[in-house]
């Protein structure tokens, strides 16, 4: 089954849509249920619904935090 799930699985509250996929609570609820076409249909709204999610980091990775470190230091990290 396809499914464009990226294991984000966070709602943007303003859109409603999820900020890894696109969809919304009631769409990943239901999608089991869909046939093909309609996941396939689906799926081809959701790259421009991502576009109007606001994709902001909810806390900082630790990539992120050793990304800030001077050089010498993230070399002995």
């Amino acid at each position: 089954m396809i499914s464009p799930c990226t294991l984000v699985c966070s709602i943007d509250l303003k859109t409603g849509y999820c900020f890894g996929c696109g969809r919304t609570r009631e769409e990943i609820a239901a999608w089991m249920d869909y046939t093909d076409g309609e996941r396939r249909a689906l799926m081809d709204t959701l790259p421009a619904r991502l576009e109007t999610v606001e994709r902001k980091p909810r806390r900082e990775t630790r990539r992120q935090r050793l990304a800030q470190r001077p050089a010498k230091e993230r070399d002995t990290a």
